[in-house]
Formats: C-alpha cells, structure tokens, sequence
C-alpha cells in the first residue's frame, strides 16, 4: 500500500536549549536536574499561554510551534525575562540561561512531529544567540518589527550546517528585566494549556495564576480553596503539606525552596523507596516531608528499592 503524503504547513518554529548544559551536569548533576526541572515548567507553561505547541523535547532543548509568528517572538521574550527572574533566586553556579532561535518556514509533519529545513533553521539560529538571548531569521524580523515595538542587531549572514543557502541573522533587543504580557486571545493549541489544571503535573496559566495568589498565604482556607479548584494539581502536593503545617514559607531561602520543589517535582510520581530517601537526607526538614514519608511506608512492604 502506498504511504500517505506528508502532511505540510506554514508555522514560526522556536529553538531552545540550555548553554554549557553539559558543563552543568559534569558540575553537579543533581543540582543541575532540580533547576532544569523547574526552569522547564516555566517554559512550558509560557508556551502554553502563548498559544504555543511543544512538538519535541530531548534533555535541555525545547522545539515548539507557533501559528502566529506575533505569539512565538512574544513567548520568546516572555521566556528569557521569566527565566532572568528565575535565575536571580539560584546562587551564582546554579543558573540557567537558554538560547532561542526563531524562524517561520514550511515543515512536514508525521507522527506529531514537525521536520524540513525549517526546524533546522531555528536550530542553527538558536546556536548564534547569546545566552539569555533570542537570533531570528530576515522573515521573522520583517514580519514584527511593525507590530511589535523591538529592535533588531543586523548580524549577517552565516552558513550553516546543511542548509544550502547562507541565512541572515537578526539579535532580538529587549529588556531582560521587563515582564511580557503573553496575548490573552484565543485559547493555546497545547494540550497542557487546554487542558483544566485538573491533570497530575499539568499547571496551565490560571492554576498558576491562582497560585502565586496565595502561595505566601498563613491561611490554610487559601491552600484548600486552591485544592478545591485544582485536587490534582502541579501545586498539589505543596498545598497538603501546608495544610498539614510543613515548614511554613520564609523560613528557608528561596534558593533552597526552589531547588527542594524543583526536586520534589522529579520524583513524586516515582515507585522508587529509595528516591523518597534521597529527598529525606537532602532535605530532612522539608516541606514535603511528610508525603516522602508516606510514600516510603507504602513502598517498604514490596520492598521496592
């Protein structure tokens, strides 16, 4: 039987991935996962209100989709400020920068994933940029430089790997310290911005949003009026242990309290007895201590380890 043709389409494509990730991971594994963790939840949840699409993640690269080239420079800029504000909580070796390339070309999709010239494009893009900072292609520029009110630094042509013709780059100016406002419009395409916020690990921009309102609070009624709304949250399990009067906020550093939910985060849904330990020895007076000491009663009996 003949193969079906290959479906095509016109999008924006954003390239990520972290700089000297490697270098992180030679440095401190663990520290290095726990802050790529939670950097990716921001990610992630920005694409999503920007009415983005994720079609592939591997290790520290994110390629996402975009209908609106607006939407995907918007996100991108949304990113690397959220990121600069992530960053300043971690102490000097822990930070993360990510580097995005942007570009809107045609690409074959099979299988949900996106493929051609134009991925590569953002890809080789996504090399040139600075650290913390975003390289777009000549038609990217030229279709936002009118609505949206940034700058671009010329850098030329550049020849990149297997692609024929030399491609024009464009440094993307913005304020770093600044703060986007992603497009509220029409709903995100991604299934976890469509999604209620009642998926296991899924935050979308109102679960978030209704957290950050109340994730200083004293007061418990605010913790299960979240859970109320939210049962299976991405934020579910910090609530319950708030409720249940775990170390109350303030009186660890917020360097700290990043990295232990970032850790959390990685190994909450794991049957691993011995995950639960790790986190245990690493943070024996955490916020999550409770729940990691259930879940090691429960994991004992099968002697899962």
């Amino acid at each position: 039987m003949e193969a079906p043709p290959l479906e095509r389409k016109l999008i924006a494509i954003l390239a990520a991935d972290v700089e000297g990730y490697s270098r992180l991971m030679h440095e401190d594994e663990e520290r290095t996962l726990a802050t790529l963790t939670a950097h990716r939840r921001i990610i992630d949840d920005l694409i999503a209100a920007g009415r983005g699409e994720i079609s592939g993640s591997a290790g520290d690269s994110v390629l996402a989709e975009f209908a609106s080239v607006v939407d995907a420079v918007h996100c991108a800029v949304g990113i690397q400020q959220a990121l600069t504000k992530a960053n300043r909580t971690l102490p000097p070796g822990a930070t993360m920068m990510l580097r995005i390339g942007i570009n809107v070309g045609d690409v074959m999709v099979k299988d949900g994933s996106i493929f051609g010239d134009g991925v590569n494009v953002a890809a080789r893009l996504e090399a040139l940029a600075e650290p913390g900072g975003i390289c777009v292609t000549r038609g990217v520029r030229d279709q936002v430089r009118d609505p949206l009110d940034y700058a671009f630094q010329d850098l030329g042509e550049h020849s990149v790997k297997n692609i024929a013709r030399p491609v024009r780059a464009f440094r993307l100016q913005f304020d770093p310290d600044g703060t986007t406002e992603l497009s509220p419009g029409a709903p995100p395409t991604s299934a976890a911005a469509t999604s209620s916020g009642d998926g296991p690990g899924e935050a979308n921009a109102t679960e978030l949003a209704f957290w950050k309102s109340v994730q200083a609070s004293d007061d418990p009624a605010e913790y299960g009026a979240y859970l109320a709304r939210f049962p299976d949250g991405t934020f579910s399990a910090l609530a319950h242990a708030r409720i249940a009067g775990a170390t109350p906020p303030g009186e660890v550093s917020a360097e700290d309290r990043s990295v232990e939910l970032a850790f959390w985060d990685s190994i909450k849904g794991s049957d691993s007895k011995a995950m639960f330990e790790a986190y245990l020895e690493k943070f024996p007076m955490g916020e999550f201590r409770p729940l990691a000491e259930i879940r090691i009663a429960e994991l004992a009996p099968s002697g899962t380890n």
